[in-house]
Formats: structure tokens, C-alpha cells, sequence
């Protein structure tokens, strides 16, 4: 199960945002992609931060209070974004996880530009595909 790399199950099309998009924008983007969060992308595709489900909740309900949507991604995004490679492990990460916050890791390419995005739940999808393999293919 070491083989199985993270490029083979992450989702290569994940909901992304601006430092500058408007709170509500991101809101209906998020709910739109059925996603508990995404990167904070610049214009090269650069991870600057990560926008989570409760960054948005928190935000909102403090913002909600005041009817105003003067609030931008920028102001609850998080900047310290732990990111992965493509060739890294899921077995590795699914242990580095465990214990860690982070649900959804933006994965980057050499350039540290963004290729992908990999969750807790696409890391139990390896693991049952390995299971099953196991099960129906015995060595």
C-alpha cells in the first residue's frame, strides 16, 4: 500500500478561491461544489491559504450579525497551508492526518502551483480499493 500515490486519488478539479472574492461569492461556490473547502489561489495558481467550511461559518455569523458583506476570502482565509506533492504517499499522509486539523490538503506541483486537492475521504477510497484488491485478488 506504500505505492499508492496521492496523483492517483486526488481531485484534480477542486473548488478554488480568491484572496479577494467576497465572502458571500464564496459561500454559494462552496455549497455549489459540495466541497468542505478549498485553496486560496493568486493569479499563477499559487496556493496563498486555505478556506474551510468552519473559516466561513465563524466569519459569517460574526458578519451576519451586521447584514454587511464587506468581508472578503482574505479576512478568514488560513495562510499557513500545509500542502503535499502528487508522488507523495497516502498511506504517509493518511498517517500525518490522523492527528492533524487538516482535512483537505492542497496538493502542488514542483512549481508550487496547485494540481489538486486530496481529503481524508479520498485517502479511504484508496484504502478500500486496496482492501478489495486484496480480498478479490489474493496474492
Amino acid at each position: 500500500m506504500e505505492s499508492i500515490k496521492v496523483k492517483d486519488y486526488m481531485n484534480k478539479r477542486p473548488v478554488t478561491f480568491s484572496s479577494s472574492m467576497p465572502l458571500s461569492r464564496a459561500l454559494e461556490k462552496m455549497l455549489s461544489a459540495n466541497q468542505t473547502g478549498g485553496p486560496v489561489v493568486d493569479d499563477r495558481n499559487k496556493v496563498v491559504g486555505f478556506l474551510s467550511e468552519q473559516d466561513l461559518i465563524h466569519k459569517l455569523l460574526k458578519a451576519g450579525y451586521h447584514c454587511q458583506d464587506s468581508h472578503n476570502v482574505a479576512d478568514c482565509m488560513h495562510s499557513d497551508v500545509k500542502a503535499v506533492l502528487p508522488d507523495d504517499s497516502i498511506i504517509r499522509l493518511a498517517e500525518e492526518m490522523l492527528p492533524a486539523k487538516p482535512k483537505v490538503y492542497p496538493v502542488i506541483d514542483e512549481d508550487e502551483r496547485l494540481v489538486g486537492v486530496i481529503s481524508r475521504r479520498d485517502i479511504l477510497r484508496a484504502i478500500a480499493t486496496q482492501i478489495d484488491d486484496c480480498f478479490h485478488h489474493p496474492v
